[in-house]
């Protein structure tokens, strides 16, 4: 993938184990104890067990918070993320956490989640401007976790749920998927990702990300179905503030005039990809 220096095709004698290893990395996550769980022993009951001590472990830690009153809060809200996540319309919603929850009373609880760099919090943006932060509604926001592994064990999907049609896997492939995203893009950009929506007509671009002083919109696709109505839009309404687009999904590697599709087992190549892109697009153009 590192050798990869011009946006074209993968073979599919690379295409398609690596789609595979993408799915095992749903299952284990990156956490160093699972990983060498699985890679050294193949052992799944192990892996679960190392993930399953790591969460216990984190949920040991939330009793340290200061005010011991706070307590049932981070727990609440750190057990909601897996149903957050599968709803629709991710965007986090204190009722999810408990019935009449209100901000005021658990966002404490939440802020010392983040702090303690558990989840990470991804705000909407209202105009891919500079700097990002200036343009957040501060109202509306997403969380994630630390871990896609930790994702799935939280939310209680056995690790064969990723076998071929299994019904579990593809209604939450979704939230696995942008998870996995967000963690990938946060390691390869200063600012952390923000994402974009709007209700009329209702459309949402997953991520917007800052590499130097452009923003790219970012749609997240868990399959190879690369239909991107919102990519498109957000690009009619803010013409002069894309300069590409880019798509993750299973789709191939290749541009698509100014889309750059990726495929998502190469997320982590995010930055030096769209470089490329950028470089192709102008030698294109004076051609």
């Amino acid at each position: 993938m590192e050798s990869v220096d011009t946006i074209e095709p993968i073979p599919d004698a690379f295409f398609n184990p690596l789609y595979e290893k993408l799915k095992m990395y749903y299952v284990t996550g990156g956490m160093p104890e699972p990983v060498l769980m699985w890679t050294e022993a193949r052992d799944v009951s192990a892996m679960q067990e190392a993930l399953s001590g790591i969460i216990g472990a984190y949920e040991r830690d939330f009793a340290k918070h200061p005010n011991i009153s706070e307590f049932p809060k981070i727990s609440m809200i750190w057990k909601s993320i897996p149903s957050q996540l599968a709803r629709k319309n991710k965007k986090f919603i204190y009722k999810v956490v408990k019935e009449g929850a209100r901000a005021r009373e658990y966002e404490d609880a939440l802020q010392w989640l983040v702090d303690a760099r558990l989840v990470h919090k991804n705000y909407r943006s209202t105009a891919p401007g500079l700097p990002v932060a200036a343009y957040d509604d501060l109202s509306a926001f997403k969380i994630y976790l630390v871990d896609v592994g930790l994702l799935r064990r939280l939310a209680q999907l056995a690790p064969t749920a990723f076998g071929e049609g299994n019904r579990l896997f593809t209604e939450f492939k979704g939230a696995l998927t942008e998870n996995f995203m967000l963690q990938t893009l946060i390691t390869q950009f200063e600012v952390v990702p923000r994402y974009w929506s709007q209700n009329n007509p209702p459309c949402e671009v997953d991520f917007l990300i800052q590499r130097e002083n452009d923003i790219f919109p970012i749609e997240v696709k868990s399959e190879a179905n690369t239909t991107s109505k919102s990519l498109k839009k957000f690009k009619d309404l803010f013409p002069n503030q894309v300069k590409l687009g880019v798509r993750f999904s299973l789709d191939n590697l290749k541009l698509d005039d100014d889309v750059l599709n990726i495929p998502l087992f190469m997320a982590d190549q995010t930055d030096r990809l769209i470089g490329l892109a950028l470089e192709q697009r102008q030698v294109d153009t004076h051609n």
